[in-house]
């Protein structure tokens, strides 16, 4: 178990100078929220600049709006106080190199991790698989502008998210470090 050590070790170094962290309000001190994707390639920290403490960062597989999202952002807003939110897909994301119809074959066929060819995923495992996976909408992204715009129209479209929280919509170039405005979706987002 290295990976196990390792992780333990740093905490325990993390700990040595924890500080006066302690003392960090429950409410992000700038507040705001992130919704992005999961991938390792992302830090929100320093692209967004921020220190512990200064905005929630919710992710998951491509920084889509899921129920869970819009759950995390509600209890955000209604009981931390933030007031703007950032949905911030990324280039070459990963949701961007299968289908719901892949994912579910796959599945199906083996709970193994699949392989990345020339042609996308491809099953290795020997089985056996599972039909669950029919029953789960993977939330894949076909466009990167079109995915963002999707997520800000829904977030603000749901019942549950007040009219004056503006949802500004961003792509995080992996190339470059950059955030780059979908314009679209800052407009779809902007406060009433």
């Amino acid at each position: 178990m290295p990976v196990l050590e390792e992780v333990l070790s740093a905490n325990a170094a993390y700990a040595k100078s924890f500080g006066d962290k302690s003392e960090l309000a429950l409410p992000p001190a700038r507040g705001f929220a992130i919704l992005t994707c999961m991938d390792a390639r992302l830090d929100p920290a320093k692209y967004a600049g921020l220190s512990e403490g200064d905005a929630h960062v919710i992710r998951n597989a491509g920084g889509r709006a899921s129920d869970d999202a819009i759950r995390s952002l509600v209890i955000s807003y209604k009981l931390l106080g933030t007031k703007e939110w950032f949905v911030i897909h990324h280039s070459n994301c990963g949701m961007e190199f299968f289908t719901d119809e892949v994912m579910r074959g796959l599945l199906a066929n083996s709970l193994e991790t699949a392989a990345l060819g020339e042609a996308g995923f491809y099953d290795v495992g020997a089985g056996p698989g599972c039909a669950e996976a029919k029953y789960i909408d993977w939330l894949t992204i076909a466009d990167q502008a079109e995915s963002v715009l999707e997520d800000v129209a829904r977030i603000k479209a749901h019942s549950l998210v007040p009219n004056g929280i503006p949802v500004y919509g961003y792509i995080y170039d992996i190339a470059t470090g950059r955030l780059i405005e979908v314009p679209a979706a800052t407009v779809a987002g902007s406060s009433l």
